[in-house]
């Protein structure tokens, strides 16, 4: 069985990072927790939250509902931590869901995008999908090759995190 995730706000930026690797991820931006649990349990799917409180909630510690404590303030280093705890694959489906609104991409001919794309990108590729929902188009064109590589990386071990003060 696929496992699927609702993201808690605080670790946002996560729901991306599940997506682009093909996990069916919802980012829950509301503040009402046992709306967020209420979703969990109809959907069966796994909590990743930061939030200490909910973690003491009792449809969690009785293990009912699956959730897991995220304690990296990093994105790129939430998702290592996510990955290695729930033994989640980089390349489970990767870029197979919209990054935005999580639903799954549809192979479209090149010819119904000419004047949806600019004219480099239509001109030099040659496979795109599409979401059904919002109907942000995608390719394999440099930011797909950049963040295959950085799931690469990722899944390579450990990360360098610079923070602000490092760059001065």
């Amino acid at each position: 069985m696929e496992i699927k995730f609702i993201v808690d706000n605080n670790v946002g930026k996560l729901a991306r990072w599940l997506r682009m690797m093909g996990y069916d991820t919802l980012l829950f931006k509301q503040k009402n927790d046992s709306e967020m649990i209420k979703t969990a349990l109809h959907e069966n799917r796994v909590i990743l939250t930061r939030d200490t409180q909910l973690m003491k909630r009792r449809v969690i510690t009785s293990g009912k509902l699956e959730a897991m404590l995220i304690t990296q303030d990093h994105p790129k280093a939430q998702l290592q931590e996510t990955a290695v705890n729930l033994h989640l694959s980089y390349f489970f489906s990767p870029f197979s869901l919209c990054l935005e609104c999580n639903h799954r991409l549809i192979p479209r001919d090149k010819e119904e995008l000419r004047n949806l794309v600019p004219p480099y990108v239509f001109k030099t590729q040659n496979q795109y999908m599409e979401c059904p929902v919002c109907h942000r188009i995608y390719w394999q064109g440099t930011h797909w090759q950049a963040m295959t590589r950085e799931l690469k990386i990722l899944q390579g071990g450990t990360i360098e995190i610079v923070t602000p003060n490092e760059l001065i």
